[in-house]
């Protein structure tokens, strides 16, 4: 408690926190404006029926303003998406990932395109989602759309285009004015406004006699140990020492210092689940879209259903695989070798380039493995948590990985602000300073 009221002794970062603060307020704000022409509560109505779909994880990502069909129904997953794109298009496209070794400058120009994309993202997908709304149903056939047709689907594509826009502008202002991450600020301000509604199920359900007191005790003992074990592995990494060697330039004598290269236990965060989920849920969403006249499908959906046994096997593979990938995509064990080597640097034992870029990569692959196993283990917990409780659990999976990812660097970037005016972090005098997912 001493340490949060060092904030108010700062009043920069008292500002930046209540900036903050004021502009995830007006987010939640704009999740509850309605997308005009649509009928908001039939959609609700509606959406009780997809929740297991990849329409249902989309909403959980955009804190419900898809379910509710707001201004903000796309969210900031279109920018997210831009972004990953524009990364995999780095490894394909030279003049891309020269760019992207340009310094600030670089990054400005593919922040730039990212944005770009965003928008055409946008366009499309939301002129998809204006057909995809003029043929849902509410109970006794009243459409969603009462009145459709062009102009509907031209004032929603500009609508929900608009509504990303905004939260991409507001994000940037967070980052710039406020503390932390814009955009993952964003993404947890939406998967947090869902968690009072669960645990208020919890304890309606013990009051009903669903939940005994132990089995209660229980959910909320594996919710600490599931953080706790996230913070832990989050915060693990690899140390590589390096070595560079003394040379002279000038009349000074640079290098002779040891330091390590950090290689973090999961590299690839919480992308792999997010592609793992929606290739997983899009024959559900198919079946329940097209109903019952295409039978094979629903039968192959089936299968697929969110908490069988197949859906969790093919669930873990998919994560690994996309944790080899991504990991791939996001750190090159041949660049990291041959920066070392270019600024006279070295891993002892091995020889500069070729051999330390294979080094880095027999080291990589098993830690990626590590991470991989540790985010099958957290991201189908809530599964079988369902099953045994018979209750939706909020605080595990994917939002729970990026919940406390997110905090952890919000935390740091306060500290920072602390420690760099002479005050104790959050830990108190003398203790472990809290590190961010970047290791650093």
């Amino acid at each position: 408690m001493a340490a949060m009221g060092n904030i108010g002794k700062v009043p920069e970062l008292q500002k930046r926190i209540l900036f903050t603060i004021a502009m995830l307020g007006v987010y939640r704000i704009g999740v509850h404006v309605p997308t005009p022409g649509v009928d908001a509560k039939i959609m609700m109505d509606w959406f009780q029926s997809a929740q297991n779909t990849i329409l249902g994880l989309f909403s959980t990502f955009t804190g419900g303003a898809f379910q509710r069909m707001s201004v903000l129904a796309l969210g900031i997953m279109p920018y997210i998406s831009a972004s990953i794109i524009l990364d995999l298009m780095t490894m394909v496209i030279p003049q891309l990932d020269r760019l992207k070794k340009e310094g600030e400058q670089g990054r400005k120009k593919i922040k730039q395109y990212t944005r770009y994309l965003t928008v055409m993202l946008c366009i499309v997908q939301g002129f998809g989602i204006s057909f995809f709304l003029e043929g849902l149903k509410g109970q006794g056939g009243v459409p969603v759309v009462p009145h459709p047709g062009f102009a509907f689907r031209l004032l929603t594509m500009i609508t929900l285009t608009a509504g990303t826009t905004f939260l991409m502008w507001l994000g940037e202002q967070i980052t710039e004015r406020g503390i932390g991450n814009g955009i993952s600020l964003i993404i947890f301000a939406g998967i947090v406004a869902d968690m009072p509604s669960a645990m208020g199920q919890v304890i309606v359900g013990g009051m009903e006699g669903q939940f005994s007191l132990v089995q209660i005790f229980l959910l909320l003992l594996i919710m600490v140990v599931v953080i706790g074990a996230i913070v832990f592995v989050e915060r693990g990494q690899r140390r590589i020492p390096v070595r560079y060697a003394k040379r002279v330039v000038g009349r000074k004598m640079f290098g002779g210092v040891s330091t390590h290269l950090p290689l973090k236990v999961n590299t690839s965060g919480v992308i792999p689940p997010i592609f793992a989920s929606s290739l997983l849920m899009f024959p559900a969403t198919a079946a329940g879209i097209l109903g019952n006249t295409f039978e094979p499908l629903q039968v192959f959906a089936d299968f697929f259903r969110y908490g069988h046994l197949v859906y969790n096997v093919s669930y873990v593979g998919l994560i690994v695989f996309f944790c080899y990938f991504y990991t791939a995509v996001v750190f090159n064990p041949v660049d990291v070798a041959d920066n070392l080597k270019k600024h006279g640097g070295y891993v002892p034992g091995q020889r500069p380039g070729k051999n330390t870029a294979e080094y880095i990569d027999r080291i990589l692959t098993r830690l990626t493995l590590g991470g991989a196993v540790y985010v099958s283990i957290v991201c189908v917990l809530p599964t079988l948590l369902m099953a045994q409780f018979g209750v939706s659990f909020q605080f595990g999976g994917t939002g729970l990985l990026i919940v406390v990812g997110v905090a952890m660097d919000t935390i740091s970037q306060i500290e920072a602000h602390l420690l760099s005016r002479s005050y104790d972090g959050f830990l108190g005098p003398g203790g472990p300073k809290v590190r961010g997912r970047r290791g650093r």
